[in-house]
């Protein structure tokens, strides 16, 4: 992988993790379809990769610090008092510990198999094919849903309803399944509005990514991974500033707009690699 490349990833990581359009899909596309000559499904390639992603992850940091001050705060006093109280705060703070355990879980148990479909890129193409009719879907059901039923806050949301978008958090692990998309489609479905769906679905992807990268990131150190170790550091760096730039657009996207273009964009992208793909034209 040359520089040019790498960074040109960085760039496309930060941008593609936060909209929901799939960072690993486009990871796993876009170097097929310029005929990059690197193995996608190398151990080296995917700590590479999750070097990007803790780069996006510390822009969310950044970019959420007034919200993660006070959730951190109100989560400590929690555990120092020993029961839940009516703070909005807290609660969020608790309905992002529970949200993460369905995709931790997942996370250990199907990391392996699923990376395997790194090297494939109909399949990749197929999955981001789904995301986009799964976009499509939960913006449907959504409007179907707002004509019966008003909004709740995101402190309202019930237990149950943040390990359900836990758990649609976890399909990301399939590449060309966007993270932010399965969440916020989820979130729309529990009666979220599109501003405290984008905000749940970025502050819940936040330690995940933190936790991701930091057990990737010692397979960075190992001897046959030194070549891509200063390609990483950069990468990230650039990687963080894009992902802040893209979640600054996104908070005000949402403000009044859905996610259907992204849902478009999703399926023409992804229906234009899945036929080169099936003609043989990439791999």
């Amino acid at each position: 992988m040359t520089w040019l490349q790498a960074m040109l990833l960085a760039v496309l990581q930060g941008a593609s993790e936060l909209f929901p359009v799939s960072s690993l899909g486009h990871t796993v596309l876009v170097p097929a379809l310029l005929h990059w000559k690197f193995d996608r499904s190398e151990p080296t390639f995917l700590a590479f990769v999750v070097a990007l992603h803790l780069g996006t992850a510390l822009a969310l940091v950044v970019f959420y610090r007034s919200d993660w001050t006070r959730i951190g705060r109100a989560l400590g006093a929690s555990v120092v008092r020993g029961s839940l109280s009516d703070d909005a705060d807290e609660r969020i703070g608790w309905l992002l510990v529970v949200g993460t355990i369905p995709v931790a879980l997942l996370g250990a148990f199907l990391e392996h198999p699923v990376r395997r479909f790194f090297g494939s890129s109909a399949l990749v193409a197929g999955f981001l094919i789904l995301n986009a009719l799964v976009m499509f879907a939960g913006e449907a059901l959504r409007r179907r849903e707002t004509a019966t039923a008003s909004a709740q806050p995101l402190a309202s949301l019930p237990w149950a309803g943040a390990v359900q978008v836990g758990f649609a958090q976890s399909a990301a692990l399939l590449p060309g399944i966007s993270r932010s998309g399965a969440s916020i489609v989820a979130g729309l479905l529990l009666r979220l509005t599109h501003d405290d769906a984008a905000r749940y679905s970025f502050l819940l992807a936040t330690p995940v990514i933190v936790a991701a990268s930091l057990l990737e990131i010692p397979k960075l150190f190992e001897p046959q991974a030194h070549g891509v170790l200063a390609q990483s550091a950069v990468g990230a760096v650039v990687a963080a500033l894009t992902a802040y730039a893209s979640v600054a657009f996104l908070t005000r996207w949402f403000h009044a707009h859905d996610l259907r273009p992204f849902g478009w964009y999703c399926l023409i992208f992804g229906s234009l690699a899945l036929a080169l793909a099936l003609a043989k034209v990439i791999s």
